[in-house]
C-alpha cells in the first residue's frame, strides 16, 4: 500500500523549491497571497532534503515571478530555485540569486542614516553572507540580520 502523499502536477505557473525548512509562509507572504486567489496553491512543509536535510515547496498555478519577488525571495530563502511550468513541463528551472547590492528594498535600521533624514536617498545595502543573511548599509555601515529583514518584509505585506 503506498502511504506517501503525492501533490499533483500544475499545468502552468510555478514551483518554488529547496525552501528553508518553516520559510514557505513567509514566502507566501511576500507574494501576497493568502488563499483567497483563484489560482490553487500547495504547500509542502518540512520535506526531507538530502541538500537541505528538511525543506519547504510551494506551488501556485497560474503565476509566474516577477525579477522583483524573486529577489525578495532570495532574501529570505537562498538556497530556493524557480521552476516555471507550461502544459505540465518545466520550461525554465534555476536557482535564486541574492544581488550583491539590495536598493531600495529594505530600510536602514539606524534613526540617523541618511536614508531616514527625508532627503532623496535610496536604501542601499551590500550583501556580507547570504547563508545566514547578513547585509550592511553601504551609508552607515549598519547591519540587517535575517530577522531585521524579515521583519521589514512582514510589516509591508
Amino acid at each position: 500500500m503506498d502511504r506517501e502523499l503525492r501533490v499533483r502536477k500544475i499545468r502552468n505557473g510555478t514551483v518554488i523549491d529547496h525552501i528553508p525548512a518553516g520559510r514557505s509562509l513567509i514566502v507566501l507572504r511576500i507574494l501576497g497571497i493568502s488563499g483567497s486567489e483563484d489560482n490553487i496553491i500547495a504547500i509542502i512543509i518540512n520535506v526531507d532534503s538530502s541538500r537541505l536535510g528538511k525543506k519547504d515547496i510551494v506551488k501556485i498555478e497560474n503565476r509566474e515571478l516577477t525579477e522583483d519577488e524573486v529577489d525578495l525571495i532570495a532574501l529570505i530563502a537562498p538556497t530556493a530555485t524557480i521552476n516555471i511550468i507550461r502544459d505540465y513541463e518545466v520550461v525554465r528551472k534555476y536557482r535564486v540569486k541574492l544581488p550583491k547590492k539590495i536598493i531600495n528594498i529594505l530600510k536602514c535600521t539606524n534613526p540617523t542614516c541618511i536614508t531616514n533624514s527625508g532627503e532623496p536617498v535610496k536604501p542601499v545595502f551590500d550583501v556580507i553572507s547570504t547563508e545566514p543573511v547578513k547585509i550592511k548599509c553601504v551609508y552607515c555601515w549598519t547591519y540587517l540580520t535575517f530577522d531585521d529583514i524579515i521583519k521589514q518584509l512582514e510589516e509591508k505585506i
